[in-house]
């Protein structure tokens, strides 16, 4: 069993694997529009996680890591799968590209996004949706943090890869967080008077 990760699996990986690869699967396009009200924010205040979303372009690429999960681990990292990624009901096996472009031997399962409309936040214009990221905290930490982990990944282990979506919000988020960090720094200054 391979199991492909496109966004916190990217970095972070909680079960045991037998080995990891880097690539690509074909036909979707990865976007920040789907609600954390669990790990990256809380309900009321969402944050802004991964999703896969169906491309009218079939070779468009969405990169990420698989990992081969050895058979007597199966049955166990499905389970805490089940927990970990339990908005994203909707999932399926693909065929996974190496690097090279050419198609690997196993196919993949992926968890593609939730089946819950209201989980679902859609696209929003870019300042919006930085803002969201950056102004929320769940259970796993910043927002942000999942962002700027992901382009790291991205970065460090794709950098021949094209992510507009990804590396525009990151700068879109950097630049809120910077502006936010210095409205509030205005505000200590101003308290000592």
């Amino acid at each position: 069993m391979w199991i492909f990760g496109y966004g916190s699996l990217t970095w972070k990986v909680d079960f045991p694997y037998r080995q990891r690869e880097v690539g690509y699967i074909k036909g979707y396009v990865r976007r920040f529009w789907q609600a954390s009200i669990d790990h990256r924010g809380v309900p009321g205040k969402p944050g802004r996680v991964v999703t896969l979303v169906p491309s009218e372009d079939p070779e468009a690429q969405v990169w990420g890591v698989a990992y081969e999960v050895p058979p007597e681990q199966e049955a166990d990292v499905t389970k805490r799968l089940n927990v970990r990624e339990q908005r994203f009901d909707n999932r399926k096996t693909v065929v996974m590209y190496g690097p090279s472009g050419h198609p690997l031997s196993h196919s993949v399962l992926v968890f593609v996004g939730s089946n819950e409309p209201e989980l679902f936040l859609g696209d929003a214009p870019l300042q919006t949706m930085a803002e969201q990221i950056g102004r929320s905290h769940g259970p796993s930490g910043a927002n942000s943090d999942y962002l700027f982990q992901l382009a790291r990944f991205m970065r460090n282990e794709v950098p021949q890869a094209q992510d507009d979506h990804l590396f525009q919000l990151e700068a879109a988020v950097n630049e809120f967080l910077t502006k936010s960090r210095k409205i509030v720094h205005t505000h200590h200054h101003h308290s000592k008077h």
